[in-house]
């Protein structure tokens, strides 16, 4: 049994070799706000992403055009050479919830509510157009 978990996660390893990606791990936002965001950019062209990001007034938003540019970087390092308009797109995008802080606030009489501080983990996959269909 270890001989073949072994294989599979070489096979794993080697998949996410040619894979352009970027994480960002314990972002204190809600992952709802943060997918109303992810929404906006999952399938678009970089650029086009980019700019969405840049004018958006939501808080996330800024957040995750860093980890855009990061992630496009990465693409360029991969391949050795510039990213070009129209060549590249967000072709996977996803929250998933981190550990939550939880804290007390007081209440009336004595009593105590608790409060739910969310936090959550964005992944962004960047990949060329062609390969994406």
């Amino acid at each position: 049994m270890g001989v073949r978990k072994r294989q599979s996660a070489e096979k794993r390893k080697e998949a996410q070799r040619n894979v352009a990606f970027a994480k960002l791990h314990n972002v204190p936002t809600s992952p709802r706000k943060m997918r109303l965001v992810a929404d906006m950019v999952r399938g678009k062209e970089v650029f086009h992403a980019l700019g969405l990001l840049k004018f958006s007034n939501k808080e996330a938003a800024q957040r995750v055009e860093k980890l855009l540019r990061s992630a496009i970087a990465n693409w360029e390092a991969k391949n050795e050479r510039k990213a070009e308009s129209g060549e590249l797109c967000v072709s996977t995008i996803f929250v998933d919830c981190a550990p939550m802080l939880k804290r007390l606030r007081p209440a009336p009489q004595g009593r105590g509510y608790r409060i739910r501080k969310r936090s959550n983990h964005v992944t962004i996959i960047v990949d060329t157009i062609d390969n994406a269909k």
